[in-house]
């Protein structure tokens, strides 16, 4: 999902993403009604990529309309809301006895907002929104058509922008990792990117030569910024973030942290609605049955990993065992029988 004003670069950024047409440019509306309160449209856009070899078919969620009026409270709740909606189809397909074998995850697992290249500091809007959509979503904030900052600029602009968030607390995606769990390598990159955070991207939808070799690049009377260089912008970064290398960590923490959170917080109110409302207890029974049934699903994935985890282990202490009775076999070849009696000369 891409949140952000109108010009923020959120259209040029998902085609440049996906190195297609997926979004279409605003068209240039009547000045006439220019003064009309917009309302946010949220569309997704399904769309099939290749990355390094794998096909990934990937959902766009674009929310056009967002940030445009004086005030935005009606469209913060309406991008919650659609965030919400996909838990709850999971939620309703996980309870049922059953199950559809054609059913599609549509939950968002990463939403980049943007934020305009202002060169200050976040606005309440941006402050409000990030908050409120943390707690459903891994939200990513990006500064968008970062070519407009200078060097310096974009420096302090982000500087600023990674204080605001740690003196109001939004637990934004931060590339997280376990200095006990994780490779060194893993440890490395996520040190990396989180400290580009916020990431600074251009986009481009136009092609240029330059040393024979066409490159995807903004002209300039100034020069020329390109898209792929990652000491112009973070486009590159962030891109095999999404598409590969957090794309996995991306889906587990929306699915182990972020839906088992709302799952939790729905039934839960569920329970206490029903107990409010005196129901019958046969409607009570059931959910509570409901609720259970989730619980052992749990923990029936959890025994299943632990067991597969076990057998690893034992299958790799055999053939660390195996080699070494190879080991000794062969030294026992050279070294003749080792229970013959040795000469005392």
């Amino acid at each position: 999902m891409v949140v952000g004003a109108s010009g923020s670069g959120r259209t040029t950024f998902i085609n440049t993403l996906c190195e297609q047409e997926v979004l279409q440019h605003k068209a240039i509306g009547d000045p006439h009604q220019a003064h009309l309160e917009e309302t946010v449209s949220i569309t997704p856009v399904h769309v099939d990529l290749e990355e390094d070899g794998v096909r990934i078919s990937l959902t766009v969620v674009d929310t056009p309309g967002f940030g445009n009026n004086t005030d935005n409270q009606h469209t913060f709740q309406e991008i919650v809301d659609y965030l919400e909606r996909q838990f709850d189809d999971i939620l309703a397909e996980q309870s049922r006895i059953k199950r559809n074998p054609r059913f599609k995850d549509n939950r968002v697992h990463a939403v980049l907002y943007f934020i305009p290249p202002t060169g200050h500091a976040l606005k309440e809007m941006d402050i409000e929104l990030m908050r409120r959509l943390s707690p459903r979503a891994n939200v990513i904030p990006v500064i968008g058509r970062s070519d407009t900052l200078t060097a310096s600029e974009l420096k302090a602009f982000k500087k600023r922008i990674t204080e605001d968030i740690e003196h109001y607390e939004i637990p934004i995606y931060n590339f997280p990792y376990d200095e006990e769990e994780d490779d060194e390598d893993t440890i490395k990159e996520n040190m990396e990117l989180r400290a580009l955070l916020p990431l600074a991207v251009i986009g481009s939808e136009e092609d240029i030569v330059m040393d024979g070799e066409r490159v995807r690049a903004r002209v300039y009377p100034w020069g020329i910024v390109e898209i792929d260089n990652p000491d112009h912008s973070d486009f590159v970064r962030l891109r095999s973030a999404l598409l590969g290398s957090h794309l996995n960590d991306l889906k587990s923490l929306t699915e182990d942290i972020l839906y088992e959170t709302y799952r939790t917080e729905k039934l839960s109110r569920t329970v206490l609605d029903s107990r409010q409302s005196q129901v019958l207890p046969e409607d009570l029974i059931n959910q509570s049955v409901i609720l259970k049934e989730e619980q052992l699903r749990r923990d029936e994935e959890r025994l299943r990993e632990v067991e597969l985890r076990v057998q690893r282990e034992i299958s790799e202490r055999k053939q660390e065992l195996f080699a070494k009775e190879e080991t000794l076999r062969h030294l026992e070849s050279r070294l003749g029988n080792p229970s013959a009696p040795s000469s005392p000369y």
